[in-house]
């Protein structure tokens, strides 16, 4: 799986300064809603709230991947955020999020899901990716550290 197809430098962006994790999950909703023809933000919206309510996103070591499947989704879309202080996710760790990987994917077909979130954990589980997602100063630097290619060196 190439990130780089699901996630583009406009669904990016770095020291956002949302406060919650509702505020959080609706910016990612009007960031990706252009990219998915047939899907309003109030749907992408739903599907993720939907999914925080059967338990957490926020994975541990501060980063959380709130994700959902949409009926009328023809692609996977992502977006990549950075707070400018860290937000009480719920996270496995009760420690509060500073990195938000946000995925979309289509309702039929489960198996895409489930390879696009290995995918990402295994991208945001690199030390040296997690670091320069931190020390990203731009959104275009955000977006570059993410989608670049790090030799194994997992955070745990």
């Amino acid at each position: 799986m190439n990130l780089k197809d699901i996630l583009s430098p406009d669904s990016t962006r770095v020291a956002v300064a949302e406060n919650s994790k509702k505020k959080i999950l609706e910016l990612v909703s009007q960031l990706v809603a252009p990219k998915l023809a047939g899907v309003s933000k109030a749907d992408i919206f739903a599907s993720l709230l939907q999914r925080e309510r059967l338990g957490s996103t926020g994975i541990g070591l501060g980063i959380a991947i709130p994700h959902g499947r949409l009926e009328n989704a023809g692609q996977p879309v992502a977006a990549l955020l950075t707070l400018a202080s860290p937000v009480d996710f719920d996270s496995i760790d009760n420690q509060p999020v500073d990195i938000i990987f946000a995925l979309l994917v289509p309702k039929e077909n489960p198996e895409m899901h489930l390879q696009t979130l290995s995918a990402v954990a295994s991208q945001l589980n690199q030390k040296d990716c997690c670091r320069a997602l931190r020390q990203a100063a731009t959104s275009a630097e955000l977006y570059e550290a993410f989608t670049k290619d790090y030799e194994p060196n997992p955070c745990n």
